[in-house]
């Protein structure tokens, strides 16, 4: 039997089947997903936790958000760009978060170019000149896109300044995750409440 895309909780209020029931993930839907993101440091973190996603449920990772803050210096991107060899031994001993080689060097590489970019505009400039004229309006998750051209257009700059892990559905899940677009569901509380779209 289908599952309704939208469970009204105890609270009355209306929210997707994936943040209605675990309180992590409803905590983090009320209080801060799609809510709009625009400094260096915000965006660096989610974009490097984005990437830490990729092929694993987002609650992992948000589990282990305070262990990877821990782990890579509050996400300072002039930290982590200091990252050497012995960070990356250190990383992938720890485990309290995903050990994964590619991605913790990529996480590096990463704030190497967030630090270079700043000579170009800085990274919150360059990740929302890609906001669209528009964004969905789903009914049901599976009208929800998990790419767009912008997020296609995204992932290719970034990767032509020399950042890694930065594909097309991974740069979705972070234009929505920052408020760039807003695939908050029609009837969710959470609709339109980034300021950035109308409901």
């Amino acid at each position: 039997m289908n599952q309704p895309d939208l469970i009204v909780g105890e609270d009355g209020l209306a929210r997707p089947a994936w943040a209605a029931h675990d309180p992590l993930l409803r905590r983090y839907y009320d209080t801060e997903w799609g809510m709009p993101v625009r400094d260096e440091q915000g965006l660096f973190e989610r974009l490097s936790l984005e990437a830490f996603q990729s092929g694993l449920a987002w609650v992992t990772i948000l589990r282990k958000r305070p262990a990877f803050r821990d782990a890579f210096a509050g996400f300072v991107p002039d930290a982590v760009a200091a990252f050497g060899e012995d960070d990356v031994a250190r990383l992938m001993a720890d485990a309290r978060i995903v050990r994964n080689r590619r991605k913790v060097e990529a996480t590096i590489a990463n704030a190497r170019a967030t630090v270079a970019l700043r000579a170009d505009g800085g990274l919150p400039a360059l990740i929302w000149s890609f906001r669209p004229a528009d964004t969905p309006r789903p009914r049901s998750v599976t009208e929800v896109p998990t790419t767009s051209p912008e997020s296609v257009a995204l992932a290719k700059e970034l990767r032509a300044r020399g950042f890694r892990h930065v594909g097309p559905t991974t740069m979705f899940a972070l234009m929505e995750a920052v408020g760039i677009v807003d695939t908050h569901l029609l009837g969710s509380h959470r609709r339109g409440s980034s300021g950035v779209w109308p409901d």
